[in-house]
């Protein structure tokens, strides 16, 4: 009769036999598998030197001056003198101006580069 009593044991030792050959055949196949994919690169382009852009510093002072390289304008009569130069408009233009500016001084200016046809402009801070 069955002794329903004892704990039975769960055999695993074929089972790890089984695993650790799988291992072993697997470590020595893996290595000797590679992949050869055909692939056609796209081509690039030869190196060549950057060309420096032309750019344009425009500074006001707290007075409200503009200064372009040595000339001084007035707010009022920037635009008009700045559309008149000939620039390339394509060329950046860079604005220094007083940190004590009231904000319109500031758009007015930014409105006279605009009127000018520049695209490219940028204010600079510290």
């Amino acid at each position: 009769m069955f002794n329903w009593d004892d704990d039975p044991d769960l055999n695993i030792t074929p089972l790890m036999d089984v695993m650790l050959v799988l291992t072993a055949v697997l470590m020595i196949a893996a290595p000797t598998i590679t992949y050869q994919e055909q692939i056609t690169l796209p081509g690039g382009s030869k190196t060549t030197k950057s060309q420096k852009t032309n750019s344009l510093t425009i500074r006001m002072d707290k007075t409200r001056q503009v200064y372009i390289d040595d000339k001084v304008y007035e707010i009022g009569s920037f635009a008009d003198h700045f559309s008149d130069k000939n620039i390339d408009k394509n060329s950046s233009v860079y604005i220094r101006a007083e940190e004590s500016l009231e904000y319109k001084d500031i758009m007015d200016l930014l409105k006279g580069v605009k009127k000018a046809g520049f695209l490219n402009v940028s204010l600079i801070t510290e």
